[in-house]
């Protein structure tokens, strides 16, 4: 008699806009709702599998929340699984630990909230079901700079184990590092399955403990790109374990090159960025794409893209549209005109260009000046965006010097552009 569940994490319902460049209205509602409305395929796919429980592994908010809405919607959905008998397990995560949705609301019986002590909860199964037990451990506060793994209830012999822990595992990029643990510390415990959150990135080791990390239902900006899903688990009558991925997203995140060296005109360019724009929506597994799109080669309309990037992005709208429920994010130009490729082009503007770069950019003073700025504009950023400028120094020493070129690049760009003129 096989117990089946599904396993998510990182929902952050009602998560704020995470994108400055999301000035789109109707983007900014896609988005907005997307994770509210991911969740209820999530809850969806529960029914429609008729699975035994849903285990959500953290952070199911995005913070403090205290929105009564928030609440009601959660409280209908959990709702719909309690009205089928299916069991909800939640630990708090990092973003939730403090929330006071998920310790005030009255979920009802079929719903565990863990607690910041460990517990072990036996599954209530039909005679003749091997047992099953749960054990999970929520984030007291919002860091945990050390391992929760020892803090666990011992596996219960003659039981299936499943472990529901918030954790970075030894590290990775982009997240900070949260109950850290190895997969041989989570071997150790002698669990047979270990359902983790945290890292938004999918990943799944298999073998006598199978620990999967789902990723997360719904990317909410392009750092979050491609698919998102959540894991349906099957444990078979020999306690053997099978893990089918489920897509969830409601908008998919993707980054989109379109090599521009031979584009001739500004309406080649046009095609060119929708024929991109078609491709990537066709192999897009969600309802929606939301694509950052970089420019990219050595082009003659390289400077005329800097300089009309709003113009650019006007046109790229407008292929969006006919491609149908694709958006385009923001335009990056990263193409060179053809003087830029060449050291000895003669080309005063290249050459004030490699100036700004080595002898302005460059130096020290002009470094320090900027990283201060930088600095400033960071302290002025609501909390939920200041990951823009990266999220530790040595991310943040990449941004700084991105927007210096970019800003060198635009500054040259215009300066073309009075030249264009004074020629005519």
């Amino acid at each position: 008699m096989a117990y089946r569940f599904v396993h998510a994490a990182d929902i952050h319902l009602d998560s704020p806009l995470r994108s400055l460049a999301m000035r789109s209205a109707e983007l900014a509602d896609l988005i907005g709702n997307a994770t509210r409305q991911a969740f209820v395929r999530v809850i969806d796919l529960c029914l429609r599998e008729q699975v035994d429980a849903l285990l959500l592994a953290g952070d199911l908010y995005d913070g403090e929340q205290t929105s009564m809405k928030t609440a009601r919607f959660l409280a209908e959905q959990v709702r719909r699984l309690h009205e089928a008998d299916i069991r909800v397990f939640i630990i708090r995560g990092n973003h939730d630990a403090v929330s006071q949705i998920t310790k005030e609301l009255v979920f009802p019986e079929t719903v565990k909230v863990f607690s910041g002590r460990a517990e072990a909860v036996a599954v209530d199964r039909a005679r003749g079901g091997f047992p099953v037990v749960v054990h999970g451990l929520s984030f007291a506060e919002p860091h945990a700079p050390e391992s929760l793994v020892g803090k666990y209830k011992p596996v219960i012999d003659g039981a299936f184990n499943i472990g529901i822990l918030h954790t970075s595992l030894s590290g990775s990029s982009g997240h900070n590092p949260y109950a850290p643990c190895s997969l041989t510390d989570l071997h150790a415990t002698g669990f047979h399955y270990w359902a983790l959150g945290h890292i938004h990135k999918r990943s799944v080791f298999e073998g006598k403990c199978t620990v999967v990390m789902p990723g997360m239902p719904q990317g909410r900006d392009i750092n979050e790109s491609g698919v998102k899903s959540v894991s349906l688990v099957t444990v078979a009558d020999d306690m053997s374990v099978r893990i089918e991925e489920r897509f969830t997203n409601i908008a998919q995140f993707e980054r989109v090159n379109v090599d521009t060296s031979q584009t001739e005109d500004w309406a080649g360019l046009a095609r060119e960025i929708g024929k991109a724009l078609e491709r990537t929506r066709k192999d897009a597994a969600s309802d929606h794409l939301v694509a950052r799109v970089r420019l990219t080669g050595i082009s003659p309309l390289a400077w005329r893209m800097r300089r009309d990037i709003d113009l650019l992005k006007a046109e790229a709208d407008d292929r969006a549209s006919m491609v149908g429920r694709c958006w385009v994010e923001k335009l990056e130009v990263q193409s060179q005109p053809p003087s830029a490729a060449q050291v000895d082009s003669g080309d005063p503007l290249a050459e004030l260009r490699r100036l700004i770069s080595d002898e302005v950019a460059g130096s020290d003073a002009f470094k320090a000046a900027a990283f201060d700025v930088a600095e400033e504009l960071r302290g002025q950023l609501p909390p939920e965006c200041r990951h823009i400028l990266g999220e530790d120094e040595a991310a943040f020493d990449i941004v700084v010097a991105d927007l210096l070129n970019e800003g060198a690049d635009n500054v040259v760009a215009r300066l073309h552009a009075d030249l264009d003129v004074e020629a005519a």
